[in-house]
């Protein structure tokens, strides 16, 4: 089976050994996702609406660069530092995906990895395999 890797090009994917996202087969799975922009920095501090559609934005890039798309979507993993902001992170969610309707979890976590990060996206797709 061929394994295409997505890279962000951040420091980070080298040192922890990780890839944005990886496709294999059929499969592409795209790794926890925060809102940050370019330069690293988290967009958006304290609004998680805004975070979630970043978040999103950046997953949708990987899922594109792996010879997906957001229709190929089966799941996605939300991962919340607060659970009371549920209705914000899942319209958002709602937004970007639609009708597409991927199996969804949605939980809360004491952390992430900046104190600033609200919310965290990991998906799966399955797509036509070439």
């Amino acid at each position: 089976m061929e394994r295409k890797r997505v890279s962000s090009d951040t420091e980070w994917e080298p040192k922890v050994g990780y890839s944005r996202a990886v496709r294999a087969g059929s499969q592409i799975h795209v790794a926890g996702t925060t809102a940050t922009d370019d330069d690293g920095e988290v967009v958006a501090p304290g609004d998680p609406y805004r975070q979630t559609k970043r978040a999103l934005e950046i997953v949708t890039d990987a899922l594109e660069e792996a010879g997906g798309s957001l229709e190929d979507v089966v799941r996605t993993r939300i991962f919340v530092t607060d659970i009371d902001d549920w209705e914000a992170i899942g319209r958002a969610h709602g937004e970007v995906f639609g009708e597409i309707r991927p199996a969804a979890s949605m939980v809360e976590v004491q952390r992430l990895i900046d104190p600033d990060h609200l919310v965290e996206i990991e998906a799966v797709a399955v797509v036509d395999d070439e």
